[in-house]
This record gives structure tokens, sequence and C-alpha cells, in this order.
């Protein structure tokens, strides 16, 4: 089984927190549309004969396009790969956009899942996120996709920021369990290089992420969600029971995946691809028939930390047989010895032969794997 994602690159405007690739304008709406649907044909192959059980529309922000556009996105895709018809398909939408009409359009459209970017419900929060919808507004949003037929949706939160208090943040928890969204991503303001945020913050034009506010609201999110039912699967994300996401669980567990788009990233078992980060770029180098993306081919060692990496991060947990199968005994020990020290103080847990992250663990999730890698010298 395979997924595919399609980055739509466009915002209203560009969150200065935000390091993804997009732009705040449709002007070259048209001109990535024509592209994307090349680029569609052209990796017609890419996934072999695989059953696509997953589409992700992600961006930027997706809902900005026309419902007529995202529709004939979907129906492109269907009919060069095998989607199952019960395939899960998301897509990334904010509050603003969220309207009955819209609504009904996506739903016909073939989209069952709606990711929609809270963020917070406090108005200082957004504010200081360069937000452009209110909490009321978020609020609305969900009653109104629940109205319209959605049952399956996601909200994100950001923590950290300087504005959030702890009680604000529980109540934006509280918020989310009494709407009873069935799940639930949170992460940590991350300050990343070049973004507007960091060049205020090394300005002093604002403040910055406050770290131990951070780990404390971490923890609490973890104790808060644990306590009304929902399965931390991943370092970021929760769920009510069987409410994971499909497609991002994919990711963790290794299944191949193509992405389209400008930016997107592929993986197919070997290498791994990923687009230019250019709407005229990808769009010139599709219609002249050059390679729009660059590749790397993967060492066993790259592929093994990145099983590491991904696998211990989830509630599946890393298993040293399948290191063992797959990558051989001396990594399967390599991982082992490695391992011991945090089995010993408990950051790691072990049950039926499969490593897991302890809830401390997981406030050291990278530091940890990094410590678990093999050398790719």
């Amino acid at each position: 089984m395979a997924g595919i994602y399609l980055h739509i690159p466009f915002c209203k405007s560009k969150c200065p927190y935000c390091n993804f690739f997009s732009v705040a304008s449709l002007k070259t709406g048209l001109v990535f549309l024509e592209a994307l649907y090349r680029e569609i044909g052209i990796q017609k192959d890419y996934l072999g004969a695989q059953k696509v059980k997953t589409v992700y529309l992600g961006g930027g922000t997706p809902s900005l396009l026309g419902p007529s556009q995202l529709s004939g996105i979907l129906e492109k895709i269907s009919s060069v790969f095998p989607v199952e018809q019960n395939a899960e398909i998301t897509m990334e939408a904010n509050p603003d956009d969220i309207t009955l009409k819209n609504l009904s359009e996506w739903l016909k459209s073939g989209i069952n899942r709606l990711s929609i970017g809270i963020q917070s419900f406090e108005e200082d929060d957004l504010r200081y996120l360069g937000r452009i919808h209110t909490g009321e507004q978020a609020e609305r949003s969900v009653q109104l996709a629940r109205d319209a037929g959605f049952s399956n949706l996601s909200l994100d939160f950001i923590y950290g920021m300087p504005t959030l208090s702890y009680d604000a943040f529980r109540s934006n928890l509280e918020k989310a369990v009494d709407l009873h969204i069935p799940h639930i991503s949170a992460y940590a303001l991350t300050i990343e290089p070049k973004t507007a945020m960091d060049v205020k913050i090394r300005k002093q034009q604002t403040a910055g992420p406050d770290e131990e506010k951070s780990v404390s609201q971490f923890r609490f999110l973890m104790q808060y969600l644990g306590s009304h039912n929902y399965e931390h699967y991943e370092i970021s994300n929760f769920c009510l029971p069987g409410m994971h996401s499909v497609h991002n669980s994919s990711y963790w567990s290794g299944d191949h995946y193509l992405g389209l788009g400008p930016s997107a990233h592929s993986y197919n078992g070997s290498t791994r691809q990923w687009n230019v980060s250019s709407i005229s770029r990808y769009a010139d180098l599709i219609g002249s028939g050059s390679p729009h993306f660059e590749t790397e081919f993967l060492s066993p060692s790259q592929k093994y930390n990145e099983y590491v990496m991904t696998s211990l991060r989830t509630i599946w947990g890393t298993n040293p047989d399948h290191i063992r199968k797959i990558f051989g005994e001396k990594a399967a020990s390599h991982f082992m010895a490695q391992a011991h020290q945090y089995l010993e103080n408990s950051y790691i847990l072990e049950q039926n032969g499969i490593f897991t992250l302890s809830d401390k663990g997981k406030l050291f999730a990278d530091r940890i794997s990094s410590d678990l890698f093999l050398d790719t010298d």
C-alpha cells in the first residue's frame, strides 16, 4: 500500500513562524495546476502497481483553491493511480476558508478527512502567530464541518509561545475534548532560521518561545489527553481509539509515498527525492521535460537510521528482530547496546521485544534516536 501527498503552495498570508514552501498569492495558480497535472502523468509509474490507500492535500493552504480545482486534482489522481475505494483523503484547511458551501463541495470531491489549522482558540496567541482567523471562527469551523457531514476531523495546536498561559492551554485542550475531536496534533513552537519570526526575535521586536514552558505544557498535554482516552500514538499526535491518521502513520512505518507539487518529497524504499521549491522553476522544468527533482540513494545505514528515528516516535515502537532481518546482526547488536543505557534509566521501555519511548523519553526523542544511529560515513 502507498500514499500520495500533494503540496498546494498558496496562502492568504505567510505565518511568521512557518518555513514550509508557500507564497502569499494565487497569481501563479493556473501555472501551478497545469504543471501539477503534467507531473501526475510523469510520475504514474513511481509507485509501481501498489494500491493507493491515502491521499493528502497539504501546503500551504489547499482550502484556498476552488472546489472545482480540488475536485479536478483528485479526479486526475484517480484516473492515473489505483486509488482504493475507501481511501483516506485528507485536506488541510484554515478556519476562515470553512463554509457550508465549501464543505459540501469538498465532500462531493471525495475528501473525507479535514485537518483544521486552529493553533489556538485564544486571540492573543493567534495575533502572536500571525493567524488571520479568530477563536470564534475556529470553534465555528468545527461545528460547520460536523453539520456538513465530516466526522473524521483533526485539529492542529501550537504550544510554548510566550502568549500562551497554562490556563489558556488547558482551555484549548478542554474545548477540543468537549467538541469530541477524534484527532489532535500539537507541536511546540520552533523558530526556524530566516523565518520572519526568527528575524523579529533576533531584533528583540518580539519574545521567543519559552523552553521550560514548552516542556511543562508538553507534559500536561500527554497527561490531559491520556486521561480523556486519547492514544498518544506519535510524539505530536493523539487520537481516540481507531482514529489515527493513516497517511501520516505510513511515513512512520516506512510505506512508500509519492509527493507531487513544488518542494514535495517522495520515497520508494530505495531512494528519496524532493521537488524544486519554486513554482516557476517547477513549471518550467516539467514543461521542458527536464528532471524537476533531486534524488538521494539511501545506504543501508541511512535506511536503518530512518527506521529507528521514525519507529521510536510511535506506540508501535522499534523491533530489534526487524532490524536483524532487514539490516543484519551487526545493526541489531548496535541497537541493543546503545539502547541499554536508556532502558536502565527508563527513557526507553521494552515489552514483548518492542522498544518504545517512555513519557520522559519523549522529551528527548531526537537525542535518543541519534544515539542509536549507525555511522553513515
